[in-house]
C-alpha cells in the first residue's frame, strides 16, 4: 500500500497575533513575527477506505471533504500538547492538505497550501482565526507576515547563532490548562468593530511592535526581541480578561524575579504555553524558577516548514 506521509511545525509568535483576524487584518493591514518550531505534526495517508468517517478526528474529516483524495486512509500524530497556543491544529491542517494533494496529484505551493489549509478550519470547521499559523506551519523559518488584501510573506534571514540562543535562553512552559476559546476572539472581534479604545489601541501597538520585532531578529538582537515581548504581552492582556489566567501571571511574576528580559503567553492564551527569554547566562535560573509551574517544552528553530518525508513517502 502506498504511504505518503508529510509533517509541518508549530510555532513561537512573537507579536502581532490577534491582528492577523478579520476583519482586522483587511481593514487595518495586521503584521504578525513568528518562528517556527520543531514540533511537528505528522500526516500519513494512504490508499484505500477510512473507515467509519464518524471515528474521524473533525479536522481530518474536513480536509478529506476538500480533497480530491477523499477517499484516503489518514492517520494523524503530533509531538506536542494539544491546545497548547503553538498553532498545532494549523500545523496538523497543512500536514494533512500538504499530504492529500500529492496523492491526488495537485501543484500545490507553500502559500497556496497555507491558504487551503485555513479555508479548511475556517468554513468546514467554523474556526473563527486567523492566517499566521498556517503560514509559519508553511513556510517554516522566522516570517514577517502582513495582512491586507491578501498575505505578504517575508522570509526572515536569522542567523545560525540567533537560532541557537533562542532554544537556549528561551524557556517554553506548559500550563497544563485549556487554551483560549472561540468566544473570546468573537468578543475582541466585537470589542474593535464598537471602536472600543482600549482594544484598538492595544491592537495597533501589537501590529507596530511585530515590525520592530522583525528587525531585531534579522540583527540578532535576543535581548531587544526579548524586552518587545514582554511589551507585547502588556497590550494583549488589555484585549480580554480571559487572556491571562493565575497560573501565566505565577509565572510572568516568578520569570521577571529570575532574569527574564520579557515574557509572553503564546497564542491567544487563556493557558496554553508561556515563553519567557532569559538574559544571557541566566537560562538555568529561569528555569529552575518556572518548573515548579508548567511542563518545559525544549525546542529548536525549524527552518523547513511542510515537508515530505521521504523515508515514509516511497513506501
Amino acid at each position: 500500500m502506498r504511504r505518503i506521509a508529510a509533517r509541518a511545525p508549530t510555532r513561537l509568535d512573537f507579536g502581532g497575533g490577534w491582528t492577523d483576524v478579520p476583519p482586522y487584518s483587511a481593514r487595518e493591514g495586521g503584521a504578525v513575527c513568528n518562528i517556527a518550531i520543531a514540533r511537528y505534526a505528522t500526516a500519513i495517508v494512504t490508499d484505500g477506505d477510512t473507515g467509519d468517517p464518524s471515528a474521524l478526528d473533525g479536522l481530518v474529516r474536513a480536509a478529506l471533504r476538500r480533497s480530491a483524495a477523499h477517499d484516503s486512509g489518514v492517520q494523524l500524530t503530533s509531538d506536542f500538547p494539544i491546545a497548547a497556543g503553538l498553532g498545532g491544529s494549523s500545523a496538523a491542517g497543512v500536514a494533512l492538505a500538504g499530504a492529500l494533494a500529492v496523492r491526488a496529484g495537485d501543484a500545490i505551493d507553500r502559500h497556496a497550501l497555507a491558504m487551503r489549509s485555513r479555508e479548511t478550519e475556517v468554513e468546514e470547521l467554523g474556526v473563527p482565526g486567523g492566517y499566521q499559523d498556517h503560514f509559519a506551519a508553511a513556510y517554516g523559518g522566522a516570517l514577517l507576515l502582513t495582512f491586507g488584501d491578501d498575505v505578504t510573506v517575508t522570509q526572515l534571514p536569522v542567523s545560525a547563532d540567533f537560532c541557537t540562543a533562542l532554544s537556549r535562553r528561551g524557556i517554553l512552559v506548559y500550563t497544563g490548562e485549556s487554551r483560549i476559546s472561540g468566544d473570546t476572539i468573537l468578543a475582541v472581534r466585537d470589542a474593535y468593530l464598537a471602536g472600543e479604545a482600549r482594544v484598538v489601541g492595544a491592537l495597533a501597538r501589537m501590529k507596530a511592535l511585530a515590525a520592530y520585532m522583525a528587525s531585531a531578529a534579522r540583527s540578532g538582537d535576543l535581548g531587544a526581541l526579548a524586552e518587545m515581548i514582554g511589551e507585547h504581552w502588556s497590550h494583549q492582556r488589555i484585549l480580554h480578561p480571559s487572556i491571562t489566567t493565575p497560573r501565566i501571571d505565577a509565572i510572568t511574576d516568578a520569570a521577571m524575579r529570575s532574569g527574564a528580559l520579557g515574557v509572553k503567553a503564546m497564542g491567544a492564551s487563556g493557558g496554553g504555553c508561556v515563553l519567557a527569554i532569559a538574559a544571557d547566562g541566566r537560562e538555568t535560573e529561569l528555569a529552575q524558577a518556572l518548573a515548579p509551574l508548567g511542563e518545559r517544552l525544549e525546542f529548536e528553530v525549524d527552518n523547513d516548514g511542510f515537508a515530505l518525508l521521504p523515508t515514509l513517502a516511497s513506501q
